[in-house]
């Protein structure tokens, strides 16, 4: 069957599967390392590539396979690579499409492991990087160079919020020759779609919005164009941070509900920023759905709805937080984001905590920021639960 023209909840129920011999309703687990062959020939024509046929699950897998094709189809683009976790989905872009002396310029409040890692680790090989407020499109212009190769952008960023203009990104890497790459983990391609707008690669944490429910680890990129699938799945590969078949089903099951998911906690949140945005004892909230928000036109005009990502700061700092974050019962005081329970967490001394404060500060995430992934549950009970919080703090 042709999903391709098929609406958006169809394809998350029915792209990707394949007819197995047993007309399997799911997509079945091919849990094996190895593929057996039919015979030499047969060994012969998988190994060069004419056959289609499997090999190794490190190379390729029918269940993962099945993934990376739903994916793709999300997001409108050629093929998908699965990879164990969302950093091996980074990791795998910066080592396939940068090399010695070349330069990066990517979005300050960036997801912190993909910041820190081109910091600490990929400068010691003389690959260079700047991090900038990209929802001023002017500060990228500035800081281009003539070794300047990919704009790696995280929109909305994590934790601050801020939105990138993804057209205007576009435009420029155009005049410049660069290469796009855009982490779509806050929206899922259920909000926002950045290969439409002309990117060359997206890539998500399926951790996170895509599974949805807390339970695996992984990461998958979606290329635009199959020059730049030749050359990411390679690095891929030779990384061995590829999916297990496990994994994969298991984010296929969560698939399915992502419309569904995305709806209600964005339902919830939008309710939530407001109660917190008219509460005493809160300094601000950054959230999408808020006319208060910075780029809140931008938001209507390149995101389907604003999402279940709030970010807000006390108005008594620090102290005022860790109370806060101490005291609730329902939302859990937790890393990660995106499933179907709330959780809450301080980036600065968790997910942010190994950048340097001052970049940091910079970048945004400041010491008494608060991060909300709001999930499906009753929204009066969140509402409650962040109240009772709140009262205790002095």
């Amino acid at each position: 069957m042709d999903t391709k023209k098929l609406g958006f909840e169809s394809k998350l129920i029915h792209a990707g599967l394949f007819d197995d011999q047993y007309g399997s309703a799911t997509v079945p687990i091919y849990q094996t390392s190895t593929f057996k062959f039919k015979n030499a020939d047969h060994g012969a024509a998988c190994f060069s590539g004419d056959s289609g046929g499997y090999i190794y699950t490190r190379l390729n897998n029918p269940t993962i396979d099945s993934l990376e094709k739903l994916v793709a189809e999300l997001e409108n683009g050629y093929r998908g690579i699965a990879t164990s976790s969302g950093m091996g989905a980074v990791n795998t872009i910066y080592s396939a499409l940068l090399k010695q002396g070349d330069h990066m310029i990517s979005t300050g409040a960036v997801y912190g492991p993909s910041r820190v890692i081109m910091e600490n680790h990929y400068s010691k090989y003389g690959i260079e990087s700047t991090y900038l407020d990209t929802s001023k499109s002017e500060n990228i212009r500035k800081a281009i160079k003539p070794n300047t190769r990919l704009l790696f952008i995280e929109t909305p960023a994590n934790p601050t919020m801020d939105i990138t203009n993804l057209d205007e990104v576009v435009k420029i890497a155009r005049e410049h020759r660069l290469i796009t790459v855009a982490d779509n983990t806050f929206c899922s391609p259920y909000l926002q779609k950045p290969l439409d707008h002309g990117f060359d690669i997206v890539f998500h944490s399926l951790t996170k919005f895509m599974n949805g429910h807390a339970d695996i680890v992984g990461g998958l990129i979606v290329t635009k164009k199959k020059e730049l699938d030749q050359l990411l799945r390679p690095m891929m590969i030779n990384l061995g941070c590829n999916m297990d078949p496990h994994q994969a089903y298991m984010v296929i099951r969560g698939l399915k509900t992502l419309s569904l998911r995305m709806e209600r906690s964005q339902e919830n949140a939008m309710k939530i920023a407001g109660f917190l945005e008219k509460h005493p004892k809160v300094e601000w909230v950054k959230y999408p759905g808020l006319s208060t928000h910075p780029q809140y036109d931008l938001a209507l005009k390149q995101m389907k709805g604003p999402g279940a990502m709030i970010c807000f700061e006390m108005k008594n700092g620090v102290e005022a937080g860790k109370t806060l974050m101490n005291s609730v019962n329902l939302c859990l005081l937790a890393v990660s984001l995106g499933g179907v329970e709330t959780l809450i967490q301080h980036p600065a001394s968790m997910t942010h905590s190994k950048m340097n404060r001052d970049a940091r500060i910079k970048a945004g995430i400041t010491d008494g920021l608060v991060r909300l992934s709001v999930g499906i549950e009753n929204v009066e009970d969140l509402i409650d639960d962040l109240t009772q919080a709140l009262d205790k703090i002095d």
